[in-house]
């Protein structure tokens, strides 16, 4: 790691019994901690909205979130830290920690509790797009999730159809989760400040499952259909329907303007 890659950073977070130290923040990890109380009140409040019984935290970092999760009553909590550093930090200043820090990478680990957890952190912008495709793979575990990503990203998971910024991202998402868009984050609400703004969004699981052929053949079908989002779906997607089935009218539409609802139901149509 060279000067490049890090900055010299104190934090003004510790627990009154720790003695500040200076920490590498890395770059290379996507590392960008939060310091805004007001924003981390935001997003405590925003959990709390939803029973919670084992909550997972994503990247830690210097334990801004971390602080307050862990005096919520009742909760079996553990967190997730790549960087060594910060897990040597976190189970020194919260002896609880001391066997709940799991020491990997968000995106190779095993789901941390046999039974339904939700999911909270401050991502990594770098893996925040993949950290989202790793909860559909638990999500019938994961009831609830809520992050900071990059504002960008943020929209992506929540918008509709017709909107430019609509894609697989979206689509995929909202076929199991219903996305609520918190609220906007200022750069200046970290250390060191990102060059991007910042959204918090939350994930509630939908109660009704998204009908479908197979989540297989609802996958395929909406990563095909946006791989040439230009195209109308007709051309874009004729190698998964017989010509027949093509003359439908909806295959004069473009991928963007497909509700979940339509993808779902072309499913079945599918040769």
């Amino acid at each position: 790691m060279n000067t490049v890659d890090s900055i010299l950073c104190t934090f003004a977070s510790y627990p009154e019994t720790i003695t500040p130290r200076m920490f590498k923040i890395k770059k290379s990890l996507g590392q960008h901690f939060l310091k805004d109380e007001i924003v981390i009140q935001k997003i405590i409040d925003a959990l709390k909205e939803n029973s919670c019984t084992n909550l997972l935290e994503v990247g830690p970092g210097g334990g801004a979130l971390t602080k307050h999760l862990l005096q919520l009553p009742g909760i079996h909590f553990k967190a997730v830290e790549l960087d060594d550093e910060k897990t040597a930090y976190l189970k020194n200043a919260y002896p609880v920690l001391k066997d709940n820090i799991i020491s990997q990478s968000f995106l190779d680990i095993d789901a941390p509790f046999d039974a339904p957890f939700t999911v909270i952190g401050n991502f990594p912008y770098n893996i925040s797009t993949q950290i989202l495709f790793k909860v559909l793979d638990w999500k019938d575990q994961v009831p609830v999730v809520i992050g900071m990503f990059q504002k960008e990203v943020a929209q992506r998971a929540a918008s509709k159809e017709g909107n430019k910024v609509y894609g697989v991202l979206s689509v995929l998402i909202q076929a199991f989760y219903d996305v609520e868009y918190l609220f906007d984050v200022s750069n200046q609400s970290f250390n060191p400040p990102p060059k991007v703004q910042s959204g918090v969004i939350r994930l509630k699981r939908r109660t009704v499952p998204l009908d479908v052929k197979s989540e297989r053949a609802f996958r395929v079908l909406v990563k095909t259909a946006f791989n040439q989002r230009r195209k109308t779906l007709r051309n874009a997607v004729k190698s998964l329907f017989t010509a027949e089935a093509l003359q439908d009218p909806i295959f004069e539409k473009r991928a963007e303007a497909l509700s979940i609802k339509d993808f779902a139901e072309l499913t079945f149509r599918m040769s």
